[in-house]
């Protein structure tokens, strides 16, 4: 079968995107589709553009209703459906713990955060609207791009493709009637044998939390926390999650890498499964299998 592949940088990294089952000319149309909603996820969702929905919240929600677009608000909606099931362990309210350890940069114009905010300080209101109950801001990084990587695949299905693969960074979905073999890799010991996964109209993403930190106040901090507890998650874990979409599979990333037990009943509860390692367990499969 014809394959078409184009790759162009977004949402921090490389979005590669891969499609079957077209004529060139129609392939380049939808493939070109597909970026656009890549781009149009991104420019919502940025933490760091002046213009989008996360910047516009964070200068004004805590004061008045702010109108954002629907896909902000779905995701709005997953990112607390997921915090409350995980108890928190998920939050998209990190932002200023992130901002703080310098692994973020403080957003332009918003008021200071209240140390105490936390998700349940979100409301999603009728017509799109999202009000603060006080002045916070949001990480919607990781799910955001996730929900691009769906949102992409959805419409390569549309245009007809019949097979097609979406990679932004190691968040990856694919469809079609063969299975992808995907090679996870993170960064761990030159001597840790990493595991292959097949997919079959499915997404995987992948977390890893290596040594990379630097101190603040006086404790060493890394860009991996416990959004419960807001501590830093130890180093040399990593995992992959395998779910229906990507943007689930990054946000139960997250929660697995903070509480495993947790994470293994949301996994249960979202038909997905993991693979986990730390240095004491070595490799073990996680949810359904």
């Amino acid at each position: 079968m014809h394959e078409m592949r184009r790759a162009r940088p977004w949402l921090g990294t490389f979005v590669e995107i891969r499609v079957a089952g077209l004529a060139n000319a129609d392939a380049l149309a939808a493939i070109d589709a597909a970026f656009a909603e890549v781009a149009e996820v991104h420019r919502l969702m940025s933490f760091h553009e002046p213009a989008s929905d996360l910047s516009r919240l964070h200068r004004a929600a805590a004061s008045a209703p702010v109108r954002v677009d629907a896909r902000t608000f779905a995701v709005l909606e997953a990112a607390l459906c997921l915090a409350a099931e995980s108890d928190g362990r998920f939050d998209p309210t990190i932002a200023a713990q992130l901002v703080a350890w310098d692994f973020l940069p403080a957003p332009a114009s918003s008021p200071s955060p209240d140390a105490q905010a936390t998700w349940r300080d979100i409301e999603l209101l009728d017509g799109s609207l999202v009000r603060f109950q006080r002045p916070l801001w949001l990480d919607l990084g990781g799910i955001a791009k996730g929900y691009a990587v769906d949102r992409a695949l959805g419409v390569l299905r549309q245009r007809g493709a019949v097979a097609a693969c979406v990679n932004a960074g190691g968040d990856l979905r694919c469809f079609g009637a063969q299975s992808e073999r995907v090679e996870l890799r993170f960064a761990l010991a030159p001597d840790v044998a990493l595991p292959v996964v097949e997919l079959a109209d499915a997404a995987v993403a992948t977390s890893a939390v290596d040594a990379a930190s630097h101190r603040v106040g006086g404790r060493r901090r890394g860009g991996h926390l416990n959004a419960r507890t807001r501590r830093t998650i130890r180093a040399h874990r990593a995992v992959s999650v395998v779910a229906p979409t990507c943007l689930i599979a990054d946000a139960l990333t997250k929660v697995v890498l903070a509480d495993a037990r947790v994470g293994e009943r949301l996994l249960r509860r979202h038909a997905a499964s993991a693979c986990l390692h730390d240095a004491k367990r070595g490799w073990r499969m996680l949810g359904c299998t």
